[in-house]
């Protein structure tokens, strides 16, 4: 059975918080953004810079957690039969198919390049929606859905590449 990686996990939780160092610099997009936010110097400080980036760090857990489902494809083979009891018993029929089919075709598709456009694609269709819908009540402008969602595009598209490779 695939079961994820934890430490591969761990280790993309880490991959929002460099691509936002990166994204939001001040050197890149960071004072468009602020604009954008209507964030301003003033506002950012005396924030709790530690609780910040440990929930930041906790909520990238989370998505890096998720991505196995969504970049990898034998995970699905599994989700079909999880609930079935002869899973237990390794010398099943159940069990010895399963085995079969991922000896036969456990490593199909498992690159960083696959992964990667399924990530991107995640953001496409998950990240950019969600960010677009709240920038419709908030109301923000384009450059405020185009910096954000091309900061989550860019950065699930790299988690899945990970995950995909090295999981």
């Amino acid at each position: 059975m695939i079961q994820p990686n934890i430490f591969v996990i761990l280790l993309t939780a880490l991959v929002p918080m460099v691509i936002g160092f990166i994204w939001y610099n001040s050197k890149t997009f960071g004072p468009a953004w602020m604009k954008a936010a209507d964030m301003t110097e003033e506002k950012m400080k005396g924030a709790n810079m530690l609780r910040i980036f440990g929930l930041t760090y906790l909520f990238s857990f989370f998505i890096a957690f998720a991505m196995p489902g969504i970049v990898i494809h034998q995970f699905h083979i599994y989700s079909t039969v999880m609930g079935d009891p002869d899973l237990k018993d390794p010398n099943s029929a159940l069990s010895l198919l399963l085995k079969g089919f991922y000896e036969k075709y456990g490593g199909n598709f498992r690159t960083f390049k696959h992964g990667e456009l399924h990530g991107t694609i995640a953001g496409i269709v998950v990240a950019l929606p969600i960010i677009a819908i709240n920038a419709l009540f908030e109301r923000k402008g384009f450059k405020y859905v185009a910096i954000n969602a091309g900061y989550w595009i860019i950065t699930l598209g790299l988690m899945g590449g990970i995950i995909c490779a090295f999981t």
